[in-house]
């Protein structure tokens, strides 16, 4: 049996968990309990190597600590055992045990950890702080993006997966991901649900976890989401967030938090992903102490998302950002002809606080994708076993005249249309702009929208559909290059609507049909918008271009007059979504010259975009 001994004069407190130091390691746990050890084994064994009680002379408060001394700590596991309970180490840093994806048999393994990690080299990497203004969101499930045979890459539904689909995700324009949880969680549900206590219960429903919404292990990379036979979720996660940094990419992680959770807990495990993967942000979901998380200093050049921040002092670095379905919701009801939007239009386009970014998105995990937000108006999700009550009844989508699928010509045409106009209503607004994975080529869930269990082909991102709608993809990754050319589309202030370097226009202005006569009766569904290029300069310090978008949602043409541009300026046509042959795009350097530079006739439900140049 191995030999080993307590520093008695070690009176140091670490973070939780196990530490390595000088000739042994440190350990320490939380607990209420009467008694508690550290429990030893040795790699891949069951039985009990070596039980060490922590001495209660060294107990701080309910911080049970202590330093072993000891050689080979290399080839050991732990766990702790609290009043002749054994449990995991809430705080470990990676568990053995959780190798397979639904495994109801390993479910009832004991959780343990190794009791050191492996070094990992990071060279010079570290998180790359790209301005909110930049930024370009891609959001990600580890499994569902490559887990399809269609993913054509080596390692499916892993991280090792997503590395291979860099270049792709690079290629599309993409500057951060944000990925759904990869912390340890449990995928098997069991009676009682995620909202109960799903560790007591003692029978399988039968259902995946698939999000990973629920109690967790908020230190440790899922393990089955790594890849290979020996499966090293720290280092394949580490080289993950490196070579996403090496493209230029940054990681953002999603926490879900129940709220059973002690708030300092929350804190660190924040904390521990910045300063330990260099994930360049977090996205707090569930219950989390937002203004304790949003004004530490530590956490002050990282982004952090969350449903709201009010309460919470921006910092001198714009870091926070707004993360919830306000823009979708209003922009949907744009997009599908509500009466009364224009207003809303106005504000989601030109929303960009001073003190935090503002997160824009047509389409979320949680909701119809952007192709089913165009083919189904009622949710199908009896696959879920719920009787189709569970998810939201208020989408504010339109099926284009037929529930799901369809062969009729003019319906599908209008649905691309639509799609065409929803990323154009994406990528135009001051916000920084999110899409779902996937959406870039219509993926559908077949009118599913709370595929929370769905672990199948209904979840499963299928590629061959980016060469069925390449039509789709390739407006997409057209208008991103679009939005990344023009800064008057994404400045780091929201525009005030006024002339303020009094350069002849203001920096944004609003119309109806009638040039300067904005129009705001509730039957109104025509609003135009110019931009003034004066205002936006480009990286080579010259202005950029003027703009006037005339957006349509009526379900009958209108005629937009045009504004006038300055002297030698001339309206030219950069986008007309009706035009499908051309998949609603003019090419930068062939927009036509129109020949009528004083009204232009827009069609039913079509948004335009117009380019002044001399």
């Amino acid at each position: 049996m191995e030999s080993f001994k307590i520093d008695e004069k070690d009176g140091r407190i670490f973070p939780l968990g196990a530490t390595a130091v000088d000739g042994g390691v440190h350990f320490s746990m939380v607990s209420e309990g009467g008694a508690c050890s550290l429990v030893l084994f040795k790699k891949g064994r069951e039985e009990r190597l070596s039980t060490i009680p922590f001495p209660s002379r060294l107990k701080f408060g309910n911080l049970w600590r202590m330093t072993v001394l000891g050689e080979n700590f290399s080839e050991l596991e732990y766990c702790f055992e609290v009043d002749g309970q054994m449990q995991p180490d809430a705080f470990g840093k990676m568990y053995t045990g959780r190798e397979s994806w639904y495994d109801p048999e390993q479910r009832g393994r004991l959780m343990k950890s190794p009791v050191l990690i492996s070094d990992f080299d990071w060279e010079d990497d570290a998180p790359l702080h790209i301005p909110y203004e930049d930024s370009i969101l891609y959001r990600i499930h580890t499994r569902g993006l490559t887990r399809h045979t269609s993913s054509k890459v080596k390692n499916k539904g892993t991280f090792a997966g997503i590395m291979e689909k860099i270049p792709y995700i690079k290629e599309l324009g993409v500057t951060a991901v944000e990925l759904l949880p990869v912390t340890e969680f449990d995928e098997v549900i069991m009676r009682g649900g995620i909202d109960g206590n799903p560790y007591g219960a003692d029978e399988p429903t039968g259902k995946v976890n698939y999000w990973g919404y629920g109690p967790g292990y908020y230190f440790a990379p899922k393990a089955s989401y790594s890849s290979g036979k020996i499966k090293d979720p720290v280092g394949e996660f580490k080289t993950l967030v490196k070579e996403f940094h090496r493209a230029g990419i940054e990681v953002i992680l999603e926490l879900y938090f129940t709220g059973s959770e002690n708030p300092l807990q929350v804190l660190e495990a924040v904390r521990f992903w910045v300063r330990e993967y260099h994930v360049d942000g977090i996205h707090l979901v569930g219950f989390a102490p937002t203004y304790l998380i949003g004004s530490d200093p530590c956490l002050s050049e990282t982004k952090l998302f969350a449903t709201s921040w009010d309460g919470v002092a921006g910092g001198r670095k714009k870091h926070l950002g707004e993360y919830n379905d306000g823009f979708m919701v209003d922009m949907r009801r744009v997009l599908k002809g509500d009466e009364d939007q224009m207003n809303n239009l106005i504000f989601r386009s030109k929303r960009n606080p001073k003190e935090w970014g503002v997160i824009n998105y047509m389409a979320n995990t949680n909701g119809f994708t952007m192709m089913d937000m165009v083919s189904y108006e009622m949710k199908h999700n009896e696959a879920n076993g719920e009787g189709n009550q569970d998810g939201n009844s208020y989408n504010y989508t339109w099926n284009c005249g037929v529930e799901g699928a369809t062969r009729r010509k003019k319906i599908l045409e209008l649905r691309k249309k639509q799609i065409r106009n929803a990323w154009l209503l994406l990528f135009l607004s001051q916000g920084t702009p999110l899409l779902l994975a996937g959406d870039e080529f219509g993926n559908s869930k077949n009118g599913n929208n709370n595929s929370y269990c769905q672990d199948n082909e209904i979840s499963w991102l299928n590629w061959n559909q980016q060469k069925t709608n390449q039509d789709i993809y390739n407006f997409v990754k057209y208008v991103i290059a679009f939005r990344k050319k023009h800064p008057v589309f994404h400045k780091d202030v929201e525009p005030r609507v006024m002339d303020y370097l009094a350069c002849g226009h203001p920096d944004v202005s609003y119309h109806g049909v009638k040039a300067w006569c904005p129009e705001f009766e509730n039957f109104r569904r025509q609003l135009g918008i110019m931009y003034s290029g004066e205002y936006g300069r480009k990286a080579d310090g010259t202005a950029d271009d003027y703009f006037f978008v005339a957006y349509n949602m009526h379900w009958e043409p209108h005629e937009f007059a045009l504004p006038n541009l300055p002297k030698k300026m001339k309206w030219h046509v950069a986008f007309n979504t009706d035009e499908h042959e051309i998949n609603g795009i003019y090419e930068e350097g062939k927009e036509p010259e129109l020949e009528n530079q004083k009204q232009f006739l827009v069609g039913p439900r079509t948004i335009v975009v117009f380019i002044g140049r001399r």
